[in-house]
Parts: C-alpha cells; sequence; structure tokens
C-alpha cells in the first residue's frame, strides 16, 4: 500500500469527506480503502488525525428493515436489563458497575425508594 495523501486542517480538496461528513450526506464508505488524511497540529502533543474517503465513490447508506429495528430494540433492552435482579432498569446500566445501582449500593438505596429520595436527605 502507497502512502496517503496529507492535507493539513481545513485544507482538504473537494471530494473528499470524513466518515461523519458521508453520514450527513446520507452516504458510506462502502468498502473503500481510506483515500487521504487530515492532520491538525496541536502543541507538545501528536497530531489529531482525520480520514477522509472519496465521496464519488461512497454508496447510499441502507435503510432500516423492520428486523434491523426489532434487533436494535433488542439489544437495548438487553443494555438496560440488570444481570443479577433480570429487572428493567429505566437507563443504560454502566459497563464500569456491571448491574443497576440498587443491585450494586444494596446499603444506600431502601427497598422502592425512587431515584429523588436518598438517606442523607431526609426525605
Amino acid at each position: 500500500m502507497g502512502a496517503l495523501p496529507v492535507y493539513r486542517w481545513r485544507l482538504a480538496p473537494d471530494g473528499y469527506a470524513t466518515y461523519r461528513q458521508l453520514r450527513a450526506l446520507g452516504l458510506r464508505p462502502g468498502g473503500q480503502d481510506v483515500a487521504a488524511q487530515l492532520e491538525r497540529p496541536r502543541r507538545r502533543r501528536g497530531p489529531l488525525v482525520a480520514y477522509l474517503y472519496r465521496t464519488d465513490l461512497a454508496l447510499p447508506v441502507r435503510p432500516m428493515t423492520p428486523a434491523r429495528w426489532a434487533a436494535l430494540a433488542k439489544a437495548n433492552a438487553a443494555r438496560r436489563t440488570c444481570p443479577a435482579c433480570r429487572r428493567d432498569a429505566g437507563y443504560v446500566i454502566p459497563p464500569s458497575l456491571g448491574m443497576c445501582s440498587t443491585c450494586a449500593f444494596p446499603d444506600n438505596a431502601p427497598e422502592g425508594a425512587s431515584w429523588n429520595s436518598s438517606p442523607h436527605t431526609g426525605r
């Protein structure tokens, strides 16, 4: 593989776009390799790098089908389900805890406590 052309920040020629810019246009890279890169210099650190794709080779974004919507809903529900108590927490469970806050900190939350009642507030 040859070396990629490198452009300074905001000086890329027309016909190139980052992944986010392609998405904003309703496009996707479509299997093409990175065509160029942008570099934004920073003080005391290495430059920020953004990869560019050719817009003429980009393909339209695939539409969401009912099966894809169902799979996405199932995945999001799994992220909200506590593995310890098997209840829907109502929020995405943080990976750092691995369980809902009620299971992670059982001493701090009495049974049936809501989000705004705490033993420390005197409510």
